[in-house]
């Protein structure tokens, strides 16, 4: 039974700065690639960042250089650090994984005010 719980959204301001975690089980984490997502309000859900098991990296064009995504296999958890956050990085995280089918979690609300 894969689950993912996403945490450390919250209120930033612009050019501020917060650190989601996403915590997994069912899974043998160590050999699975974590992605991120983001939906924001009226918008069709966008992939932001993956990391594969080898810790190999890709992230959205508008994000790179801010964000920056990461793994603890020993905790099961991949992180997303956002820096120099925009009003544009508003919307529910989220993160996924493949098993037979993708996995998702249940996400976490970030806003970034002007």
């Amino acid at each position: 039974q894969v689950h993912l719980v996403e945490s450390g959204g919250g209120l930033v301001q612009a050019g501020g700065s917060l650190r989601l975690s996403c915590a997994a089980s069912g899974i043998i984490f160590s050999v699975h690639a974590m992605n991120w997502y983001r939906q924001a309000p009226g918008k069709q859900r966008e992939w932001v960042a993956t990391i594969s098991s080898s810790e190999g990296t890709n992230y959205v064009e508008s994000v790179k250089g801010r964000f920056t995504i990461s793994r603890d296999n020993t905790k099961s958890t991949v992180y997303l650090q956002m820096n120099s956050l925009e009003p544009e990085d508003t919307g529910v995280y989220y993160c996924s994984t493949f098993r037979m089918r993708q996995y998702w979690g249940q996400g976490t609300q970030v806003t970034v005010s002007s």
